[in-house]
């Protein structure tokens, strides 16, 4: 180290006063100069369907993004096939929006309100287990099936639909 600190020190006395000095750690974020502050993403509101579809809204609402619960990835058991919606459907509340089969059975995926498909999760063409792992994660990588735009009747329809709570009772009371 010595010979380095010589070297620096004839090349550069400033990068040796930076290699040699060591951070100052200071535990009041006040005399950093920093500012403190915190940062939450804008959370989507989120509704399930009886028929166990899910759908996060923008704060918004003129965006969403829609999948399976993860109660309907457990009963399906593991998905070997998801089928896709095209880009560009139109779809009203209850409409088919896609399908899934698994090793126990197949299912539709019912669109929970009416909207405009505007991307489908390709990832779910190659890898369809990636439901059963992330059913309810809306994010790159995750389960979700298709993102949209929403409709006034959409909008409406959103209302109708259950919040978490209300979804898990109604998933308790099912009969396994």
């Amino acid at each position: 180290m010595a010979s380095i600190a010589r070297c620096l020190r004839a090349v550069r006395p400033s990068t040796l006063s930076r290699v040699s000095q060591a951070p100052r750690v200071r535990s009041n974020w006040q005399t950093t100069g920093l500012r403190a502050f915190s940062a939450s993403p804008i959370r989507e509101i989120r509704k399930y369907t009886k028929d166990h579809e899910w759908v996060d809204l923008n704060a918004d609402q003129t965006t969403g993004v829609i999948g399976i619960s993860e109660y309907a990835a457990q009963e399906l058991g593991d998905v070997v096939y998801v089928e896709l919606p095209e880009e560009g459907k139109e779809l009203v509340a209850g409409d088919t929006l896609g399908a899934v089969e698994s090793v126990k059975s197949a299912a539709d995926i019912n669109s929970p309100i009416a909207c405009t498909v505007t991307h489908a999760n390709g990832l779910l063409e190659d890898k369809p287990g990636v439901i059963n792992e992330v059913p309810e994660d809306d994010s790159h990588g995750g389960g979700w099936i298709a993102k949209v735009t929403v409709s006034e009747q959409g909008r409406k329809d959103f209302e109708a639909l259950m919040d978490l709570k209300e979804y898990k009772e109604f998933t308790g009371s099912e009969e396994h």
